[in-house]
């Protein structure tokens, strides 16, 4: 394995990686391999090692590793620039391709992380609203600010408490958190904090929990609860957006939310992300309202370059229907005993449990010991998937039976079937 580069990262490097997943620690791994290269379906690693990658950089990558179009894309805007701090041309047509295909924006500012973006969204919301609490739900992840890392206590709904030292008492204080896919929790949420309540985030697909979708009903309850409360309904869909459909997860099940947080694949692979919403709502932002927002390399142009390339092809429904043929294929191979696969377009998780995942509690109920000797076998031969039972598989345009049948074979070794 690449020990003397992973004793140099851990000497350097809180736990020698930049991100804690990648640290494998969930799965048993001692150390990650560090990746050189990716093509298409395929990453490689420091000692040559390829391996079919489902991660596919946690979602971003629908189009596969260096993709041509996208690669050549950067190149040409690096050769004009790396950064400028004023505004370009590609911004606004990057504002116009979201704008065209997510339905509830009409307006949208450009950041460069899920987290900045879920963040602003939050403060949008507060200055909006004049009022201060947020309702949020557990196993739902928006990025590692402050006030959604909170975790829940007992009883339907409870003010949130920090879920990670060095974040204060009062800084989830106001953040109330409730089980996900619970109707009456979120309305007993609603109905005791209601009048200062001022937005309800959430996953509409979960994705951070592993995949669990929505219950019917939910997001529509979820809807009609912010109407009632005069909150505003805040959908994360950094996983979702242009994903699960070119809309995203609002298109999917026809739910309109008055704030969308969107990353990875609004991105083509490049640090990019964006929120955005009403007209009204996204005016009270400066320079044209009070509520302050700004980045240094907010709509930076290799981004931007990247993301018209790649949002550009999503208008095509052929990409949607490779992704979902390619996703039902790996989904009924995976459908082993002991195995329940839970998937919506091309995201999907193997969740190593006898019964259906529907909140945190019963992912979490998942055999995590049992989906690390998983990881580790497929490693073993040559197939990556998350280092984490609570992450999902990513189904990119590069994968193809080939892959499939690979990953299904030497699952089916390990777990039988």
């Amino acid at each position: 394995m690449t020990t003397g580069l992973w004793r140099r990262a851990r000497a350097l490097i809180p736990g020698g990686v930049n991100s804690p997943v990648r640290a494998w620690k969930a799965v048993g791994g001692e150390e990650p391999f560090f990746a050189r290269r990716g093509e298409g379906a395929y990453v490689e690693d420091t000692e040559g090692r390829r391996y079919v990658d489902w991660v596919m950089s946690w979602g971003p990558l629908v189009f596969g590793h260096a993709d041509p179009e996208i690669v050549e894309a950067v190149q040409e805007a690096a050769a004009d620039g790396t950064t400028f701090g004023t505004p370009t041309e590609r911004e606004v047509e990057l504002a116009e391709e979201i704008v065209d295909a997510v339905p509830s924006v009409e307006k949208v500012r450009l950041v460069s992380s899920g987290t900045e973006a879920a963040m602003s969204a939050i403060r949008l919301a507060r200055g909006a609203t004049r009022r201060d609490r947020i309702l949020k739900f557990a196993g739902c992840y928006h990025g590692h600010v402050d006030a959604l890392l909170a975790e829940a206590g007992s009883g339907l709904a409870t003010l949130g408490l920090p879920a990670s030292p060095g974040i204060p008492r009062a800084a989830a204080g106001d953040t109330i958190v409730t089980a996900y896919n619970d109707i009456d929790a979120a309305a007993a949420a609603v109905e005791r904090y209601g009048e200062g309540l001022a937005a309800v985030i959430v996953e509409p697909i979960a994705g951070n929990m592993g995949v669990v979708p929505p219950a019917p009903g939910f997001l529509e309850a979820l809807r009609a609860l912010c109407d009632a409360s005069g909150a505003l309904l805040v959908f994360d869909e950094v996983i979702t957006g242009f994903r699960v459909a070119r809309g995203g997860a609002q298109q999917l099940y026809g739910i309109s939310p008055d704030l969308t947080v969107l990353g990875k694949i609004a991105g083509g692979g490049l640090p990019l992300a964006a929120f955005g919403g009403r007209a009204e709502i996204m005016d009270e932002l400066a320079p044209s309202g009070p509520v302050y927002q700004a980045g240094t390399l907010s709509g930076n142009p290799l981004a931007t370059a990247a993301a018209l390339v790649a949002l550009r092809r999503l208008r095509d429904p052929e990409v949607y229907r490779r992704l979902e043929e390619t996703g039902a294929a790996l989904e009924a191979g995976l459908s082993l005993p002991g195995v329940i696969v839970q998937r919506v377009g091309g995201m999907l998780t193997a969740f190593l449990n006898d019964g259906p995942v529907w909140n945190f509690p019963s992912a979490q109920g998942a055999d995590t010991e049992r989906y690390g000797e998983l990881f580790r076998h497929l490693l073993e031969h040559g197939v990556y998937i998350a280092p984490s039972q609570f992450e999902a598989m990513f189904v990119s345009t590069a994968h193809g039976p080939a892959e499939v049948e690979r990953t299904i074979e030497a699952a089916r070794e390990l777990l039988g079937g």
